[in-house]
């Protein structure tokens, strides 16, 4: 039941051996003009800026500028940033990430949300200070309940949840699962998916449609990660646990095109000295393994997504989720799938203006 504050401190040491394995580095070959993944050009610019221009010691006191702590929940270790509004009437917001992303995603957006929020950002169980898992078991739901009882840990006992990709499912699981506490769910997607009733199809919109066929051509094109993912994340872990290279170039093909390196690298560093990228691999192998819900939730829930990120599309959604009262496309230039980093006043503004509507 302890909570124990933490520092992140990577050794020195840690670093020299970095440097020595992106030195040693082999890079893949590749036949020119073919679209078959992340380039090896890409890789190459990462791993040069990771010996060289990048500064983790920087990035390390940039998380350590927020309160950080450690506690046990159901046999596992959760790391979590908690920031306290100077508002003691702010209402508690807890924030869950999702892969390949860390903690690290929402840090442009904490002290926005402080004026309106008591924050509470975990750590997903596996991923980095909170990792690695030590059992099985850990899925959405297992994450949802830990985090009811975190913030009950908190004594918070009124409280909104939001969250990005993996944490766009589990934080309406959190609104299901701890309905009496949870206020609101705010998300960036709702991942709802044709049930197989021909039914569903019929006047569908236009822009519905056009939805459908971009998810279409993700999961035919691009959607590997999660095949493999889902079934063997144990035969990648080995490479990506011994290669930064090899990591980086796997998780890239996540992390948007047009995100700065430093971004990039400060998650895949977080995912490299932690030795977590093969243990935050397994949520999509639990999640797969999971029995999905019978009812819908009923939680206020609010999606803000993006262009350029996945289509939710409202008819699977309200399928699902019965409480949708706000259903937005965040304006532009607001694009891609990290929105708490690239559009960061966008995204903080829709999350309070939902949550102030509640009270």
């Amino acid at each position: 039941m302890s909570i124990r504050p933490f520092r992140i401190e990577i050794s020195q040491a840690d670093l020299d051996d970095l440097q020595a394995r992106l030195a040693l580095t082999r890079f893949a070959d590749e036949i020119a003009g073919a679209d078959q993944g992340v380039s090896v050009e890409r890789v190459k610019r990462l791993v040069a800026h990771w010996r060289s221009g990048f500064d983790w010691r920087a990035q390390e006191a940039r998380l350590n500028a927020y309160p950080q702590f450690t506690t046990e929940i159901d046999g596992q270790n959760v790391h979590f940033f908690h920031v306290r509004s100077d508002n003691p009437d702010a209402l508690p917001l807890i924030l869950t990430h999702g892969w390949p992303g860390t903690i690290a995603e929402y840090l442009d957006a904490i002290e926005p949300l402080s004026r309106h929020f008591h924050l509470v950002i975990p750590s997903l169980p596996g991923y980095g200070f909170s990792g690695p898992t030590k059992e099985l078991g850990w899925n959405n739901r297992r994450i949802a309940q830990a985090w009811a009882e975190l913030m009950a840990r908190l004594g918070y006992e009124r409280y909104g949840a939001a969250g990005n990709d993996a944490g766009s499912m589990i934080s309406p699981e959190l609104g299901r699962i701890d309905a009496e506490h949870v206020v609101g769910v705010h998300v960036t997607q709702l991942y709802s998916f044709p049930s197989g009733d021909p039914a569903e199809f019929a006047g569908l919109s236009e822009e519905d449609q056009a939805g459908l066929a971009v998810l279409d051509w993700f999961w035919k094109e691009k959607g590997a990660f999660n095949v493999l993912q889902s079934q063997q994340p144990q035969t990648l872990a080995h490479a990506l646990a011994d290669s930064p290279a090899g990591l980086v170039g796997w998780l890239a093909q996540l992390f948007d095109e047009d995100l700065d390196d430093d971004f990039v690298l400060t998650n895949a560093s977080i995912h490299w000295f932690t030795g977590t990228a093969g243990s935050a691999l397994r949520l999509y192998w639990e999640n797969a393994r999971m029995e999905q819900p019978a009812e819908p939730t009923t939680t206020p829930t609010a999606l803000a997504m993006s262009e350029g990120d996945f289509k939710s599309i409202r008819r699977f959604a309200e399928r699902d989720h019965h409480g949708i009262v706000s259903w937005r496309t965040l304006p532009a230039p607001a694009r891609g799938h990290y929105t708490a980093h690239t559009a960061t006043e966008a995204l903080t503004s829709d999350i309070a203006a939902f949550f102030d509507s509640l009270r």
